[in-house]
């Protein structure tokens, strides 16, 4: 049988490959996504003093550190029986909306944009941020990388540090927020207000009034019928830093709605032998392979995900544009995984919105910004990554040190729907065995829309990091190759 690799796979967080194989006819059998790589993370904390954590756990990730530290923290509250003050709750969601932002800026321009701005078969040395400046002007490319600064400075100004902040502590956070600060919070969030409407306004001029794109959307090799997955405040409304985890079945129904310190009785978790990535699923329904459908306990979260999962964005502005999305792709819920990129969007606009209201709320500057803490326990906490539901879950001994962790990541959530989307999108793209590098990155396509970072997913072991050592002599011959992990 042969296969096709694409090793490795692009524009994402994190390393993986695809392996393709294909039939005597040169169709495709089946896809396989591999992650060879290993983080360790659940691990290497056990011993740890649990007050470290909310720091050991951002470094994760260097693309989602604000994700792992405020789920670490809200984590710690439950843990050490704390509830935070009313405003440590508005600054940590306050400076959550700014990760949101520049996040959500990351992925659409950077990484998954340049498949429509500069086209999906477009050769691989456009398909970036040069070449969408490139398609789009200059003047834009400013705009993107200036927004995409003020989302950090907003983190910086609250976090510490605009990658790893520093702030979270159970019971509040370590640092108020000045009036001068919360004035210019107010002005960078004004202008991220501007161009998310804007970046709305690109994807409807380059996206959806080219058919093509429109019809590649709603194509049945990007479609996936699987359950959704998301935190809702208590309108269903989509919320960020807290709620409900809510789920809606594939016909927009809710099939379960629950205290995030209840996941483990909903959640269950497959594993394959050959990817360091568990599969989870939800428990009500069954592990029931890569398929999809209602009898397949399968969900997404993530910016569609979470969508399809409430009942709207509890701004006025984001909840717009999320009923005109589901007028243009024929209702709720959308089942197309392009769609993950409208969704983010919508998400991005929603965060600019939402860190105005917070910003503007008198409260926002009180000096009351942390309560005393209890005696350590188990603990809890989930937040919204950019990526779709984060969960933590501690249990501390007497002296507050780590004896045991668990760390259930937004892209582990969406593994399954992953692997599938990309097996899918090949079977529906590779005929007769045609194959050349716009089409492989079609396939590609399928994992970029939920923004994946395999960094993340992959924290617990048995594992190892791939290593492949090339020995040359002096005059550049080859001698000897030796791998491990690939």
């Amino acid at each position: 049988m042969k296969t096709v690799t694409i090793n490795p796979i692009t524009r994402l967080e994190g390393h993986g490959k695809i392996i393709i194989f294909l039939d005597p006819e040169g169709d495709v059998a089946n896809v396989y996504l591999q992650i060879p790589e290993l983080r360790g993370f659940e691990r290497f904390s056990q011993g740890r003093r649990a007050e470290d954590m909310p720091q050991i756990t951002s470094r994760i990730c260097g693309v989602c550190p604000v994700a792992h530290h405020f789920a670490s923290t809200k984590t710690l509250d439950a843990a050490f029986n704390v509830d935070p003050t009313p405003t440590a709750k508005k600054l940590r969601e306050l400076m959550y909306c700014g990760y949101f932002i520049y996040d959500h800026i990351l992925h659409f321009y950077y990484l998954g944009g340049p498949d429509f701005v500069v086209g999906p078969t477009a050769p691989a040395a456009k398909r970036n941020i040069i070449g969408v400046i490139e398609k789009a002007g200059i003047e834009i490319g400013k705009e993107v990388i200036k927004h995409r600064s003020y989302g950090q400075r907003i983190t910086a100004i609250l976090g510490g540090k605009a990658t790893h902040p520093v702030c979270g502590l159970p019971g509040g956070v370590s640092k108020s927020l000045s009036k001068d600060e919360a004035d210019e919070i107010k002005n960078l969030t004004k202008s991220c207000i501007d161009f998310a409407q804007f970046s709305l306004k690109l994807f409807d001029d380059i996206v959806l009034k080219n058919e093509d794109y429109v019809n590649l959307i709603l194509s049945d090799p990007y479609t996936l019928k699987t359950y959704n997955m998301g935190l809702v405040d208590e309108n269903n409304k989509v919320n960020f830093y807290d709620g409900l985890i809510r789920v809606s079945d594939q016909s927009g129904k809710e099939f379960l709605k629950f205290d995030v310190n209840d996941y483990f009785k909903h959640i269950d978790e497959h594993v394959e032998e050959w990817s360091y990535i568990k599969f989870p699923y939800l428990t009500k329904v069954g592990w029931k392979g890569f398929v999809d459908g209602k009898e397949s306990g399968i969900y997404r979260v993530g910016p569609l995900g979470r969508l399809n999962a409430a009942d709207g964005m509890a701004t006025s502005l984001a909840n717009d544009e999320y009923k005109r999305m589901y007028e243009t792709l024929g209702g709720r819920p959308v089942n197309s995984t392009l769609a993950f990129h409208w969704a983010r969007l919508i998400e991005l606009l929603y965060a600019t919105e939402r860190a105005m209201e917070l910003v503007n709320d008198p409260e926002i500057t009180s000096s009351d910004i942390r309560n005393p803490v209890g005696e350590p326990g188990e603990g809890i906490g989930v937040t919204e990554a950019a990526r779709g539901t984060l969960i933590h879950h501690y249990k501390l001994d007497e002296k507050g040190l780590i004896e045991k962790t668990n760390l259930v990541v937004a892209t582990t959530n969406n593994s399954a729907a992953i692997s599938m989307s990309i097996r899918d999108a090949a079977k529906g793209i590779i005929k007769k065995g045609v194959v050349n590098d716009g089409l492989l990155n079609m396939v590609e396509m399928a994992f970029r829309a939920y923004d994946p970072c395999f960094a993340c997913a992959t924290h617990s072991l048995p594992g190892k990091m791939p290593l492949k050592i090339e020995l040359y002599s002096h005059e550049q011959k080859l001698l000897k190759t030796i791998e491990r992990g690939d």
